[in-house]
């Protein structure tokens, strides 16, 4: 992967008056070649992986030399041994159907003119493709505006060439682009963790208090209680859910389908599973309570009340991963959430085990054996997320033949 120069000299005794290359390359004395390289950074090679496993797909375009190219391409791990190299001319005389229709193929791209990085741009969108594309010059400009991302260059790249981007590189690495895309995953994963955590608590929240009316029982819960409940219980933990890490195979999973919603199928069955289980288990601790307190209809109220609080307290630590178990993820290794969660069972608690507090929220003191019966059905919910995360990873492991 070499530049290759030629040397050569001619003694002269003065400046010729006309300095061109027909008056001076002229009887020259050859001295030798010399060889050149821009070797590629160590973290490149790493990135490639990482973006491949991560169903990512890279292409080089430059204006070396097929040779030259090929070698670099080769020797950070893009070009496979199935992958093909278009020079610039070999673009030229295709059309943009027959690049097309070949360019899943293409890996290394050679020679190139600006021109060409639209020419490849629109190949790969009509592959239904999301195309990043770089450039530094003002020639690139056209094509970063095609490409669905368009990335310039910070140190190298032109002012109309950022302008026209949609990011720019600091530091012209090649790695940093992996890493965006990685914190991006990142990002829309904590996401939909926390539609995912809301929506479920929501859902139950409203079963719960639909099918209590429909079986011609009391409300289980006073309104400022659900107010509380969203406010204070729902809200800190899912802010935490925000700043979760990334899962442990963030950048092995295939890219998600542009036009996938944010509650896929996946979602969509913890959506299901989860508020029945909830409505159950808090109709069930009601009952108990209403049948042990017929005289006090908010002591019932203060046991379905605390009973739902720290069950969805206990699920929003399964909820830090859509497909791993907690306990393989650390229980406690999101300090956020901890923190989290014992400020909202403090506030919780505080409803009713802080008598004056009590008829502001209408709640009464809970003993011992109110604790000893509430606990198992506290554990419902969040077993019963657990439960749908191993029917998850048994139907991804069989899918993934089929998607493969």
């Amino acid at each position: 992967a070499l530049r290759v120069l030629g040397v050569a000299f001619r003694p002269m005794d003065a400046v010729p008056e006309t300095c061109n290359s027909d008056v001076v390359e002229q009887k020259l004395t050859f001295v030798g070649l010399m060889g050149m390289i821009d070797p590629p950074r160590q973290e490149v090679k790493d990135a490639i992986k990482i973006a491949q496993g991560a169903g990512l797909k890279s292409v080089m375009v430059t204006g070396d030399y097929k040779d030259t190219a090929e070698a670099v391409a080769k020797e950070i791990g893009l070009l496979t041994a199935r992958g093909k190299v278009f020079t610039g001319a070999e673009l030229d005389a295709m059309s943009q159907e027959a690049l097309t229709e070949v360019i899943e193929d293409v890996e290394v791209c050679c020679r190139v003119s600006p021109q060409h990085k639209s020419k490849i741009v629109e190949a790969f969108k009509a592959k239904g493709h999301v195309v990043a594309m770089t450039g530094d010059g003002v020639n690139d400009a056209p094509a970063l505006k095609r490409a669905n991302i368009g990335v310039a260059m910070g140190i190298t790249g032109t002012d109309v060439t950022k302008e026209t981007a949609d990011m720019v590189l600091t530091d012209d690495n090649y790695a940093s682009i992996v890493s965006a895309v990685e914190e991006g995953r990142i990002i829309y994963s904590n996401i939909r963790k926390f539609v995912y955590f809301l929506l479920v608590c929501n859902v139950g929240e409203i079963l719960i208090v639909f099918f209590s009316m429909l079986f011609g029982m009391p409300v289980p819960f006073r309104p400022i209680m659900l107010l509380w409940l969203n406010l204070v219980t729902d809200g800190a933990p899912a802010l935490a859910l925000g700043l979760e890490k990334g899962e442990p195979d963030i950048m092995k999973r295939p890219p998600r389908p542009t036009k996938e919603p944010v509650i896929n199928r996946e979602m969509a069955a913890g959506l299901i599973t989860i508020p029945i289980v909830d409505t159950v288990a808090m109709l069930l601790v009601f009952s108990i309570g209403l049948s042990r307190y017929p005289d006090s209809l908010g002591t019932a109220q203060s046991m379905a009340f605390v009973t739902l609080c720290m069950s969805e307290l206990l699920r929003a630590y399964t909820a830090r991963s859509e497909h791993y178990s907690i306990f393989s993820i650390g229980v406690f290794s999101n300090r956020w959430m901890n923190w989290a969660v014992l400020c909202s069972m403090f506030l919780v608690l505080i409803t009713i085990y802080v008598p004056f507090l009590r008829p502001f929220f209408g709640t009464s003191f809970l003993g011992l054996t109110d604790w000893v019966r509430m606990i198992p059905f506290m554990l419902m919910a969040p077993v019963a997320a657990e439960l749908v995360k191993i029917y998850l990873r048994k139907t991804a492991k069989h899918l993934a033949p089929a998607l493969s």
